[in-house]
């Protein structure tokens, strides 16, 4: 009987750790290009992964949908708890419209392959797409929110220009910038008739201190007619890790869910479904959880607990509220956490609402 149960306690933490997740994790399978110019040349992409088995990996083959994709990876073995890459490279001339390509990933640990996801949309813009082509009053702007991708809340403040331009026979003056306390843009700017510029416009996350994608607005009061031109600002904050050396690795915790594809099944419109799912830190250090945000306002979410000690596990409880709503669903919650190779990582979650 004692070794039974020596021979389950060796046995089992393996078989739970299987349980846990994939044996190769990528933060996300699924990268957007978002609006790709026909002739502005290639565009690249290196989706990440760590291979949590307990033993090397090696990848075997990646096999591109089509010929203009053209993907390379890591080619040596990686070892327990190592990363890798697969980097595309997607050739848009010739090719605009919506595109959606996949990578077939096969590797020595895993039965089935992994499918990795592009897509975009390919425009036909021999100029780069900078054309000024939206008007608010005299003033003209590419378009009328500024996106900056992504920010970091322990780094310091970013500057990103803007190009703008007076389409009014008058001098036109950027008087008076309205924004929220960690956006600034230097007013007053001047052009003359006709004349283009730029505007600068400053973003420091670490005063916000939030984690995850960031709306606001910002009202620029000018000297024509139309006074008051109101742009939408998009940002999305993150942590900086710097990359960790071999002895850092070991040490440095390490954030796995249970599961990180939910499915709810089938429940009636008006109901409320719960799901629950484990997030456990197996690394040597104390863990963090920031922030956890749904991408929709039909699910929320909540922890009992933001910080895990080495080898603890806490419980994530997600909600739905499935009124006024039909069909099938599928949402996605994004955690941020102190892991410093996977500090951003996402948990689907699906189903279908019966009327």
């Amino acid at each position: 009987m004692r070794f039974l149960l020596l021979i389950i306690g060796l046995v089992l933490p393996g078989l739970l750790y299987g349980q846990l997740t994939e044996p190769v994790f990528f933060k996300s399978k699924t990268h957007d290009f978002g609006e790709v110019v026909e002739f502005g040349g290639n565009v690249e992409y290196e989706f990440t992964f760590t291979n949590l088995a307990n033993r090397p990996m090696r990848i075997l083959n990646v096999q591109a949908s089509c010929g203009c994709t053209t993907p390379g990876w890591t080619k040596e073995s990686i070892a327990a708890s190592g990363t890798g890459f697969i980097k595309v490279n997607f050739d848009p001339k010739g090719k605009p419209g919506y595109f959606n390509k996949t990578l077939t990933v096969t590797t020595d640990i895993e039965k089935n392959p992994i499918v990795l996801t592009i897509k975009g949309n390919v425009v036909d813009k021999k100029s780069g797409g900078d054309e000024l082509k939206v008007v608010l009053g005299n003033l003209r702007l590419k378009s009328n929110s500024f996106a900056l991708g992504k920010v970091f809340v322990n780094k310091p403040a970013i500057m990103q220009e803007f190009k703008i331009q007076n389409a009014g026979l008058e001098p036109l003056t950027i008087k008076r910038a309205i924004t929220p306390p960690h956006i600034t843009i230097p007013v007053p700017v001047t052009l003359q008739a006709g004349e283009t510029g730029v505007l600068n416009l400053n973003y420091d996350a670490k005063v916000l201190n939030r984690y995850g994608f960031i709306a606001d607005k910002i009202e620029l009061i000018t000297t024509d007619a139309d006074s008051v031109k109101i742009i939408s600002v998009y940002a999305t904050a993150e942590e900086f890790f710097p990359a960790l050396s071999a002895a850092e690795i070991t040490k440095a915790p390490v954030l796995i869910a249970t599961n990180y594809t939910l499915d709810f099944g089938r429940v009636k419109s008006g109901n409320k479904s719960e799901l629950q799912v484990a997030l456990h830190n197996r690394g040597k250090q104390s863990l963090t959880i920031r922030e956890v945000q749904p991408n929709c306002t039909c699910v929320t979410t909540s922890l009992d607990k933001n910080t895990l000690q080495p080898g603890e596990a806490g419980t994530l409880k997600i909600v739905l509220d499935t009124k006024g709503r039909a069909g099938t669903q599928n949402k996605s919650i994004t955690i941020y956490s102190t892991d410093p190779r996977n500090p951003v990582q996402r948990i689907t979650i699906s189903g279908f609402i019966e009327q």
